[in-house]
């Protein structure tokens, strides 16, 4: 399912997702990562769907949208892997510009020491870039990426992309404890984004099922240190630490719509039940989806969530 949402966003208000790849295709295989271990890992860009195809299903997944009342703020390129592995991401963005909504694109920056992805990415009007360390042994540990990648490279690709991009840049840190919540490990990271000078750094922690059980949110001290830290070096910093709230939207039907956002965008229980109540359906889906094996359960933080199934034939 390439297009999901509109979904509720902590940056972006109301998201209409673009899957813009298969699923768990990725440079990295994250601990905190809300969809489970990478199935493929690499780093060699190529094409994966048509871009006419991205842009007719995005289209009419906004015609569904809007005719149901719902508003969308951006087309949010947020595969469940890396959207700059897709060779069309330049195209995509191009073609899904004509639909007169504004393209977000969220990026684990690490393919941005690529010239052309630094041009596709530059056709976006908001970027957000992955920065959870600075150093090499923290970045190894946090985001375990490829084998053939390095971060002194990343780094200086987000330095060059920065400096041209005329767009909105963000950067977002994901704090995990006892990992990278540790001051050294901040003090690296705010003397990265110094340099970068980014209109927005975001700091968030986990808050749905993470890829490794013990990668868990720091308390809010380490937080708060965090946030001190980068505060003092960059004008905006927000945390991105809250739920995002039940508000999922209902396109018209009722099984698709639960497995292309759980496809990308875990549900909480209490956001399931709220989805079926304004959709007029019933619990009955979600038994029948779990007993068919296309949506699974996760509890964390004290809440259960509903994912679909990743699909491991990739």
């Amino acid at each position: 399912m390439i297009a999901f949402g509109p979904v509720p966003s902590r940056r972006l208000g109301r998201s209409l997702g673009v899957n813009n790849i298969p699923p768990k295709i990725c440079t990295y295989s994250c601990v905190y990562c809300q969809l489970g271990r990478t199935l493929t890992m690499q780093v060699d860009r190529q094409p994966y769907y048509d871009p006419r195809r991205i842009v007719e299903e995005v289209r009419e997944k906004i015609e569904k949208a809007l005719g149901s009342g719902e508003a969308i703020d951006y087309l949010t390129v947020v595969p469940d892997g890396e959207p700059t592995l897709d060779l069309n991401l330049g195209e995509e963005i191009d073609r899904l510009k004509d639909l007169g909504i504004k393209i977000a694109v969220i990026s684990n920056a690490s393919l941005v020491g690529d010239e052309e992805v630094r041009e596709a990415l530059a056709k976006a009007d908001w970027v957000s870039l992955k920065t959870d360390a600075a150093s090499e042994e923290m970045w190894r540990r946090v985001n375990r990426p490829h084998g053939r990648l390095q971060l002194a490279a990343i780094q200086e690709g987000m330095l060059a992309f920065a400096e041209d991009y005329e767009g909105t840049l963000a950067t977002e840190t994901m704090l995990v404890t006892d990992l990278n919540d540790g001051q050294d490990s901040v003090e690296e990271v705010a003397d990265f984004l110094t340099r970068l000078k980014p209109d927005l750094a975001y700091l968030s922690i986990p808050t749905r099922p993470p890829a490794e059980p013990w990668a868990q949110a720091p308390g809010e001290e380490a937080i708060n240190r965090a946030y001190q830290i980068i505060s003092n070096r960059l004008d905006h910093v927000e945390y991105l630490i809250g739920y995002e709230g039940n508000e999922f939207a209902f396109t018209g039907d009722v099984e698709e719509d639960l497995l292309s956002i759980t496809s990308v965008h875990p549900m909480r229980d209490d956001a399931v039940r709220d989805f079926l109540a304004r959709a007029g359906g019933e619990w009955t889906v979600v038994r029948r989806l779990l007993a068919e094996d296309k949506l699974v359960e996760a509890d964390h933080g004290g809440h259960r969530f509903y994912l679909r199934k990743l699909n491991r034939e990739h």
